[in-house]
């Protein structure tokens, strides 16, 4: 049986961590729309220069080129199990087109994991995280040991202040992510998923299909209830 995953979260509720578990324990590739789009600039078939020119224009690309992207994707050999599915469907009308393609495949979306997270906490989850070069989390509100926070003031005023982070021990200074600086980009990012996810989760909740899980947990806990889900299929 194959395993046809949709993973659904507010930024900041672990979507990216819990896909690579889910990816290493079921066997199955993590297929992110983002990558596939990123991917396509590297190619040089028709379907590839398709999107480098609406990219290229500055348009978004539509629902029947995102479609046929990921159709292609699902054609590769590693994707023949299933796969977890990121950021697709952002629409009814790309979730009806991926069910009906699965089902010509005589197989179909088992669930669609909905990673919850109270809103506020996903705001300070997303503004107050750095990364270090080997990709460790830390967090300015969760996960601070280890770590020198500053705030730093702009000295003309005219911008609020940026925030540093090093290592206590190495003195490494740390990443942040240029849209989690800004706590506009973070609610516009929060609002495009509120206004996508809510009639996606009607469209899939009439078939039983959505799997509530709490993410304001530690990270084993979010990925032992996930497990757990995944497993009682």
């Amino acid at each position: 049986m194959s395993l046809h995953v949709i993973l659904m979260g507010v930024q900041g509720a672990g979507k990216g961590l819990q896909a690579k578990l889910i990816e290493e324990h079921f066997g199955i590739p993590q297929v992110s729309t983002g990558d596939l789009f990123r991917a396509m600039r590297t190619r040089s078939d028709d379907l590839a220069r398709k999107v480098q020119d609406i990219m290229t224009s500055g348009k978004l690309v539509d629902d029947d080129t995102t479609n046929a992207i990921v159709v292609d994707r699902l054609a590769q050999p590693d994707a023949q199990n299933g796969v977890i599915l990121d950021g697709y469907p952002r629409n009814r009308v790309q979730a009806a087109f991926l069910e009906s393609h699965l089902a010509e495949k005589g197989a179909g979306v088992n669930a669609v994991l909905l990673l919850e997270l109270d809103l506020y906490t996903a705001f300070k989850r997303a503004f107050g995280r750095v990364t270090d070069a080997d990709g460790g989390s830390y967090n300015y509100y969760y996960n601070a040991d280890g770590v020198n926070f500053t705030w730093i003031a702009d000295d003309s005023d005219c911008f609020p202040p940026r925030l540093e982070a090093t290592l206590s021990e190495a003195g490494s200074m740390l990443k942040r992510r240029p849209d989690d600086a800004s706590a506009d980009a973070i609610i516009q990012r929060i609002d495009t998923f509120l206004e996508t996810t809510r009639p996606l989760i009607s469209h899939f909740q009439s078939s039983g299909k959505v799997l509530k899980i709490n993410a304001d947990q530690s990270i084993d806990a979010v990925w032992s209830d996930i497990r757990s889900a995944l497993e009682s299929l």
